[in-house]
């Protein structure tokens, strides 16, 4: 429990200072979702933030019902393994996704990639973590050299959103296709504390 509190804090305070070095005042925020949330590992540290909605999201429905008798403070609703969230174009400031996009097939990423622009406002963010070059010693030869071409590896596909699938993002595959349309604010490998050696995107829509 110790680890997954202090997880979790890592993960909160990983966002809030990616947000605030690239000049995004994060208590200025009025709507924030946690795409993928969990049990709130990392939602519960926004409760104190009484000036910003929070949502979260998730394809359990056991864990969205913890979260909302755990955690009223936030409104969570269960999404399905596609599109659409129950959100107004534009609705949202910011968007989190961390160790999603590391399981889910290529159709699946740019379907969710597409979602996030609808409900993103424009001039808001979306902040991901994906597996890079720090995940190379997971995969077969044959697959690394396919990283290393700048290819998208994806590992038993057929089962995304479990962990049994796990994809793998060369950094300007992340930059050249899934953000396409987007602008890459900041990139920092193996930046994503909280979610150890997970390489960190921040991404503005346009």
């Amino acid at each position: 429990m110790d680890w997954f509190l202090r997880t979790g804090r890592l993960g909160f305070e990983s966002l809030v200072e990616t947000l605030s070095r690239n000049g995004i005042e994060p208590h200025d925020l009025s709507s924030v979702l946690d795409f993928g949330c969990g049990c709130g590992r990392i939602t519960r540290y926004w409760k104190d933030w009484t000036r910003t909605r929070v949502h979260g999201a998730d394809y359990n429905p056991r864990l969205v019902e913890w979260c909302r008798r755990n955690l009223p403070f936030a409104r969570f609703e269960v999404n399905g393994s596609e599109p659409p969230l129950p959100f107004a174009e534009g609705e949202l400031d910011f968007v989190y996704a961390l160790s999603v996009f590391t399981h889910l097939s290529e159709r699946a990423q740019f379907a969710w990639m597409q979602e996030m622009a609808r409900i993103i406002r424009s001039g808001g963010h979306l902040l991901l973590t994906t597996h890079g070059e720090s995940y190379l010693d997971h995969l077969p030869e044959e697959d690394r050299a396919a990283f290393r071409s700048g290819a998208l590896v994806v590992v038993e596909e057929k089962a995304q959103g479990t962990n049994l699938c796990n994809a793998f993002h060369p950094a300007e595959h992340v930059r050249s296709r899934l953000a396409r349309g987007w602008e890459v604010v900041d990139f920092e490998p193996m930046g994503a504390r909280g979610n150890p050696h997970q390489d960190l995107f921040l991404l503005r829509r346009p």
